[in-house]
């Protein structure tokens, strides 16, 4: 039998982190070493147990990805957190020899840079995923499929009303797939005047315009909208829990073992597999 991968989980209080913790430890080819959240958060410190509602674990809670480093080793950091916060576990993590495979939404264009030199120069494999579900990594593919014969695309995503950033990181990704087969979306016809500002949404320096919705009830869902002369094309993906992005997770947790330097997204992952 392989060696197992060790893993620990940054965010682990947060919705993922405590869906893949459980999910971790069901799964007898990887090893739970240890998640940190906010620090000097009430959990500090506590069993992981607490968090999902299992048997204890023998798994404490720690304050920072420090504490957890002290006294382990583990071979892939899993990133759950905000931009700011993800990239320094994730920097730190490729200077201590740890994979990162960041989720992350909100990287900077010059974060993901900074992570990609690093990796480099260290030759150790890392991950930036806008999204783990294999439905909204085949949404973008088709989405940028479509882009070729469409000018006129939108983009809407919608979220609950917890999430920090807008537009999500995977409307940001759909855009720079389509704005790699096209550019100068949504060629203005009219001079158009927004009585209320922002109501046309965003726009993407291809053209395309993105819309972010936060409403109640709502777990994470996106349309690609491209219209052409006498018909309309939606290509919908829609998450209903956290089921949906735990075989990403995993897909990326195997294939970040074998890199030597920084991937973007799953898509990469997909004909492998």
């Amino acid at each position: 039998m392989s060696e197992k991968i060790k893993v620990a989980i940054a965010g682990i209080n947060g919705r993922m982190g405590r869906a893949i913790s459980k999910a971790i430890l069901a799964a007898p080819e990887y090893q739970l070493l240890g998640g940190f959240g906010r620090p000097g958060a009430d959990y500090t410190g506590k069993d992981i147990c607490e968090l999902i509602g299992q048997k204890p674990t023998g798994i404490l809670v720690s304050n920072s990805l420090l504490e957890i480093l002290a006294r382990s080793t583990p071979d892939v950091l899993l990133d759950f957190t905000h931009a700011e916060i993800g990239f320094n576990a994730a920097s730190m993590a490729l200077e201590k020899g740890v994979r990162p495979v960041v989720g992350s939404s909100g990287l900077t264009a010059q974060m993901v840079k900074d992570l990609g030199e690093l990796s480099a120069k260290k030759k150790i494999g890392a991950m930036v995923v806008p999204n783990f579900s294999i439905g909204a990594v085949l949404m973008m593919e088709f989405a940028k499929q479509a882009g070729v014969f469409y000018q006129n695309v939108e983009i809407v995503e919608m979220h609950h009303t917890e999430k920090l950033d807008a537009p999500s990181g995977t409307a940001l990704h759909t855009a720079g797939k389509l704005a790699s087969v096209g550019s100068n979306y949504n060629p203005k016809k009219v001079d158009e005047h927004e009585s209320l500002p922002g109501a046309r949404g965003g726009v993407h320096a291809s053209g395309v315009r993105i819309h972010s919705l936060r409403l109640p009830g709502l777990i994470s869902h996106q349309e690609v909208i491209c219209g052409g002369p006498g018909e309309l094309l939606t290509i919908r993906h829609d998450s209903f829990n956290t089921d949906c992005f735990l075989k990403g997770i995993f897909l990326s947790m195997r294939a970040v073992m074998s890199m030597d330097g920084l991937s973007i997204g799953l898509e990469g992952l997909l004909t492998q597999n």
